[in-house]
């Protein structure tokens, strides 16, 4: 099986690696075609635009960053629905609006040549995405999800069909909300206890084994205390997607408070130039507001 990927920043590169590394044959493209060049040496081909890609690929995997882009590389003019053929699957791994996964899925069905669609976005990061450990949340009908399996196999440990079109990108704006709260926890836990004087990094050891503990305390509380802000995952993606988890709330008169606060505070990072950071900067934030710097030097 032929599958291509468009799209290869922090997410899809690692992704269309472990593709390869399992057996299939890759083809790749990226908006910027000099961060694709990489992959050749990987046994990954790279063709130039998302239609070449599709004409070559039995599934195409798009991961690229909201609505519009998917929308470009689908159904712009050398987008994946000009190169469609009988047969094909399209899967949208990106994270963007149910609504408009919906809408597209709709789209592809009524293309020259139709084509397949499932929205597959995923959770777990850079650091997921390369140790093929990924959380894939799928919306799609159960044949499409059957025949795209080895490929999720091959990038993730959690796949979990979630419902039909658009249920897979609910799930992961649902999760989304779940990282952000998580992640003011833990800069509020680290803060407060630097506030206490007591040792940072047994501070996190016995929270991550107890109660207190989540993906976040494991993974990026060492990063915090040790003041590696690279992105895994940027604010500026997770803003992104924090609005369109907003817009829906308001749609339906739902009230997240948390979600709201969380969206404020990153816009303090933003403000500051810091966007291009790892979503776990949130520290840097509460560190300011208390004037108490949590590290361990």
């Amino acid at each position: 099986m032929s599958v291509g990927f468009i799209g290869t920043g922090i997410m899809g590169a690692p992704m269309a690696r472990n593709a390869r590394k399992a057996g299939f044959d890759v083809i790749a493209t990226n908006r910027t075609l000099a961060r694709a060049e990489p992959l050749r040496q990987d046994g990954i081909q790279v063709a130039k635009t998302p239609r070449e890609v599709a004409q070559r690929s039995d599934i195409v995997v798009t991961m690229v960053v909201d609505s519009p882009d998917v929308e470009a590389v689908l159904f712009g003019p050398d987008g994946v629905a000009a190169g469609a053929h009988d047969g094909m699957l399209a899967i949208d791994m990106s994270t963007i609006s149910p609504k408009r996964t919906k809408e597209f899925a709709e789209r592809a069905a009524k293309n020259r040549a139709p084509f397949r669609t499932l929205d597959a976005p995923v959770s777990g990061g850079e650091i997921g995405a390369i140790e093929a450990r990924l959380s894939i949340m799928i919306g799609g009908d159960a044949a499409d999800v059957e025949r795209a399996m080895p490929l999720f196999q091959a990038l993730g440990k959690t796949i979990v069909h979630v419902g039909d079109h658009g249920a897979g990108q609910a799930c992961k704006l649902a999760n989304q909300i779940a990282v952000a709260l998580n992640n003011l926890g833990v800069s509020e836990a680290l803060v407060f206890a630097a506030s206490q004087g007591i040792d940072l990094e047994k501070v996190r050891q016995v929270i991550a084994g107890g109660a207190g503990s989540s993906w976040a305390m494991q993974n990026y509380a060492p990063k915090m205390l040790a003041g590696d802000f690279r992105p895994g995952f940027m604010v500026d993606l997770q803003q992104k997607d924090l609005r369109l988890v907003m817009g829906d709330a308001d749609e339906a008169r739902l009230s997240l408070p948390g979600v709201a606060l969380a969206h404020h505070l990153y816009n303090a990072l933003q403000a500051n130039g810091e966007g291009r950071d790892g979503n776990h900067a949130l520290l840097k934030v509460i560190e300011r507001l208390s004037h108490i710097e949590a590290r361990v030097k």
